[in-house]
């Protein structure tokens, strides 16, 4: 049975508790967060202790961690949990800064422990269908990938403040999901965003809407298309274009009643938001840990990807602000 803390109680933090009570080969046994009562709702719901990240880090009795924390905490906190034995998982992104994203990545090689980065999309069992079928050569040599990722609602200004920018924190699953469906890294990536959305947030200089065409080497292609706004709801699909055939992986409905009459064909609108979407995806991202931790085999999510996630997303930060493609190579 391992024995986890959890640092973060907020709402991923909420989802990630979830996860851990829920499976057979892991207990929630303490968690801590900067607002103390969110740490005791939490920990009181799932039989935990209330503690300090510094008390958890610090237990010898705890195997491993879940940071849920701000991002601006990321790396200190993987590099102090690694650093005190403790095997991780943690939300994206590494951090905002990518110096500081591989200062990490080498100082973790040192300590020798497990670290695995929270891109849950990985594991939404409709994406990894497809991986599986393109790894089986069902469509042959994939050429052209498609990533639509549209938000039901912008985030409050004050959340985009500190998010470190649409590239970095939106699109940076996609940016890891071309990357998990194409195998490699593009050789340049050409972006361009806009605030449409919300005039608010082109005021703190970031965008609501943004399209980022990746190119890769052998020519192949992959463009990814995010938006704050679908007013129809959460809109997350996938298509990959390949020499021998097409792959499509379609929204998540509210339900699967489809109503066809002489007035046309009606059908249920995508799931709201994320917890809905992707509740499947974070209980298989966790069992993915454990299986890992228990056969002592690579994470199936490290480092060395939230890293490259990082540099596709400086690129398209880059191309974006100064209206030109960027080479990976400059980043």
């Amino acid at each position: 049975m391992l024995k986890v803390g959890l640092l973060g109680a907020g709402r991923i933090g909420q989802v990630h508790a979830q996860t851990i009570s829920g499976h057979a080969g892991s207990r929630l046994v303490a968690v801590s967060d900067v607002v103390t009562q969110n740490a005791q709702t939490l920990a009181s719901k799932y039989g935990a202790v209330v503690k300090s990240s510094d008390d958890i880090l610090a237990d010898p009795a705890i195997d491993a961690v879940l940071i849920a924390t701000s991002t601006d905490t990321h790396s200190d906190l993987i590099e102090a949990a690694t650093a005190a034995g403790k095997a991780v998982l943690c939300e994206k992104p590494v951090d905002l800064s990518l110096g500081r994203a591989r200062q990490c990545q080498e100082r973790v090689a040192g300590n020798g422990q497990p670290v695995m980065l929270g891109f849950n999309r990985r594991f939404d069992p409709n994406f990894a269908a497809l991986k599986s079928a393109i790894q089986g050569g069902e469509i042959g040599r994939p050429e052209l990938v498609s990533v639509t990722s549209f938000d039901p609602a912008p985030p409050p200004v004050s959340y985009v403040k500190v998010s470190g920018g649409l590239f970095r924190d939106m699109m940076i699953h996609d940016f890891d999901m071309v990357h998990f469906l194409m195998g490699d890294l593009p050789e340049k990536i050409t972006a361009t965003g806009s605030s449409i959305v919300d005039p608010e947030i082109g005021k703190v200089g970031d965008f609501d809407t943004a399209v980022a065409t990746l190119t890769y080497a052998d020519g192949r292609i992959a463009v990814i298309k995010n938006s704050r706004r679908a007013v129809y709801g959460y809109d997350q699909r996938v298509e990959v274009l390949g020499s021998q055939g097409l792959l499509q992986a379609q929204n998540m409905l509210e339900n699967t009643v489809v109503k066809s009459t002489a007035q046309g064909v009606q059908s249920a609108k995508p799931t709201y938001f994320f917890l809905e979407r992707y509740m499947a995806a974070y209980s298989a991202e966790w069992n993915a840990f454990l299986t890992a931790l228990a056969d002592h085999s690579p994470m199936p999510v490290g480092l060395d990807d939230g890293v490259a996630a990082l540099v596709m997303a400086e690129a398209a930060t880059l191309s974006a602000q100064q209206g030109r493609p960027v080479s990976l190579s400059e980043i």
